[in-house]
């Protein structure tokens, strides 16, 4: 870390300021996790932050090392504060995360302008902070007071008074963003009943806190209490919340990415408070869905009114070709299509709000409920991440060549915040990667189930079954019964020559893969999708799951499903649109 107190606004100012920062939420984090009502009670509103510094962080590190690998004089402030924002910008999680990555865009934008200066001085670092400030506000579809929103805004409004140095401006900052932190139960009738501040803007506050530090070299005293003025103590914030209902999904054929397999039962959007005594906060959405997007201006703009009329909790940052979608919607599906429609999404990460967070006195620590079970499941393609999370799936996006790290198994566990997950990793190549995050999950504390699950049709299959009111171990073999009783098979297109077991293919052949290996060699897509059918069928079956990648013609499904209509007898179609999940088709036969 860089050495404090800094003078001015500069490189190694940036570099400590993340450092502090994120050693600071490290410090904070299950506090602020501890106090998360607002939108929505899950939990996770320190963890998110502090993943969002954690990738500003690491973004800062890497520009400082490959300055010093070339040996030359180091990084400047516009290269520092614009790996800071894409950093956080690539890396935002959660809604008070996505607006903080728009709060380091826009100091960005103008201590990295083309007129910027080598350092920027205190006038130079209130520009900045108003300019944070206004595009955080601009970034969020329906801005509401008494969030990081209002402690943003009175961290600039208490900055612009100041006619000093870098310290002096962050010092103001600083007990401006403190004391609006103290006034959010008065603005907000949710942390008014919960007798807490808002945690988002208390991540903030740390954030200041630590920007005074690289400036000053003094951590500053007397951070305000999570609780509200004169509440003494967090109250209940969740007692009582009963889980989701569940939702039965559409019938057996259903073509939609966001409709359902008629055995697969997605969980509805609902919250019931049965304690008299519980904080009502009201029912919302069911989902959390973030994805980063590449797309223009004008098709983001349409792309926010879409996604406004889906949800609520909008935030949409970023610039320059690269944006971070956050929303809470009922229809995963929809959200994540409508940033199809847009341009190209991707790190997309599904979050099914299950039995809400429970926030209670005792011991002197608030302790935060965790569902009993949970599944998490590695997914090739946007459209069946949205039928997974649907389904009540934590899911985690594979896009070809873009295999998932332990590291984010990991954390989707930690996401689906449940005593017992069972993991699919819907993958073959991912059986060490997935055993790695089970043992680290494990670790933790958490009961970890790996069902050694190839394809995301056998992940189907599993999850079709899942029962999480059974005992853990049944409910574990019955998935992985079901989905070792479940054939796979995908037809895609050869990249180049190659010897194969089924001959010697040519690139532009299209392959049909059996199981994992190539079984069939043809020229025709329909064609050979066919031939693989049939030999898969010739073994018996009762139901095939079809699911269409982005570069498969529509007509293919109703081709094959006609095929087995007609050429065998009670056996049932359903089929699935996959978005861009690398095959062409993925076929499944139970």
């Amino acid at each position: 870390m860089a050495q404090v107190p800094q003078t001015f606004f500069d490189a190694l100012a940036v570099r400590a300021w993340c450092g502090l920062a994120l050693d600071a939420l490290g410090r904070a984090r299950e506090e602020i996790d501890a106090i998360n009502v607002y939108p929505v009670a899950d939990g996770d509103t320190g963890t998110n932050l502090y993943l969002t510094v954690e990738s500003a962080t690491a973004a800062v590190e890497a520009v400082f090392a490959g300055h010093e690998a070339g040996g030359d004089q180091g990084p400047t402030l516009a290269d520092a504060v614009r790996a800071m924002a894409h950093g956080a910008l690539i890396g935002a999680r959660g809604n008070s995360g996505t607006i903080l990555a728009q709060l380091l865009r826009g100091m960005a934008q103008v201590l990295a302008g083309d007129e910027a200066p080598a350092h920027a001085d205190g006038p130079g670092l209130r520009l900045a902070l108003r300019h944070a400030a206004d595009s955080a506000r601009q970034a969020v579809a329906h801005p509401v007071e008494g969030t990081v929103l209002t402690v943003a805004s009175a961290a600039a409004d208490a900055a612009d008074g100041v006619r000093g140095d870098c310290g002096a401006v962050a010092r103001a900052a600083y007990e401006g963003a403190r004391a609006a932190l103290a006034e959010t139960p008065a603005l907000l009738a949710v942390l008014r009943r919960a007798g807490v501040v808002d945690a988002g803007g208390r991540g903030l506050v740390v954030v200041l806190a630590a920007l005074l530090e690289a400036f000053t070299g003094e951590a500053p005293r007397g951070l305000p209490a999570v609780g509200g003025p004169g509440s003494g103590a967090v109250r209940a914030a969740g007692a009582g919340l009963r889980t989701r209902e569940e939702r039965v999904g559409s019938t057996a054929g259903a073509a939609d990415a966001g409709e359902g397999h008629a055995r697969v039962r997605p969980c509805a959007g609902t919250a019931e408070w049965a304690d008299a005594g519980a904080v009502p906060v009201p029912a919302g959405p069911a989902f959390e869905v973030i994805y980063l997007l590449e797309a223009g201006d004008a098709d983001v703009a349409r792309l926010r009114e879409r996604l406004d009329g889906l949800g609520d909790s909008l935030v949409v940052v970023g610039g320059d070709g690269l944006w971070n979608v956050h929303v809470h919607v009922d229809d995963a599906g929809a959200a994540v299509e409508a940033g199809v429609e847009a341009g190209r999404p991707y790190r997309i990460r599904i979050t099914h709000f299950g039995a809400g967070d429970v926030h209670t006195t005792g011991a002197g620590r608030v302790r935060q409920e965790r569902a009993e079970r949970a599944v998490v499941a590695v997914v090739p393609g946007e459209g069946l991440a949205g039928l997974y999370a649907e389904a009540g799936a934590t899911t985690v996006l594979a896009r070809p060549g873009e295999p998932p790290a332990s590291g984010e198994l990991v954390q989707a566990v930690r996401r689906a915040h449940a005593r017992e997950v069972v993991l699919l990793p819907n993958d073959a190549e991912l059986r060490h990667t997935a055993a790695a995050a089970a043992e680290q999950a494990r670790a933790e504390g958490i009961r970890v189930a790996l069902i050694p699950t190839r394809s995301a049709v056998q992940g189907i299959a599993a999850l079709a079954v899942h029962e999480p009111e059974r005992r853990f171990d049944e409910d574990v073999v019955s998935m992985t019964s079901a989905a070792g009783a479940t054939r796979y098979a995908e037809v895609t297109v050869a990249e180049r020559q190659s010897w194969t077991m089924a001959g010697i293919c040519q690139a532009g052949d299209v392959l049909g893969l059996v199981d994992g290996d190539v079984a069939v060699i043809g020229q025709d897509l329909t064609a050979t999708a066919e031939a693989v059918l049939d030999r898969m069928l010739a073994a018996g079956g009762e139901l095939v799951t079809l699911v269409l990648g982005d570069g498969a013609p529509e007509s293919i499904a109703a081709h094959l499903e006609t095929r087995v209509r007609e050429g065998y007898l009670a056996v049932d179609t359903v089929i699935y649109h996959g978005g861009r999940q690398g095959a062409l088709l993925l076929i499944g036969v139970e």
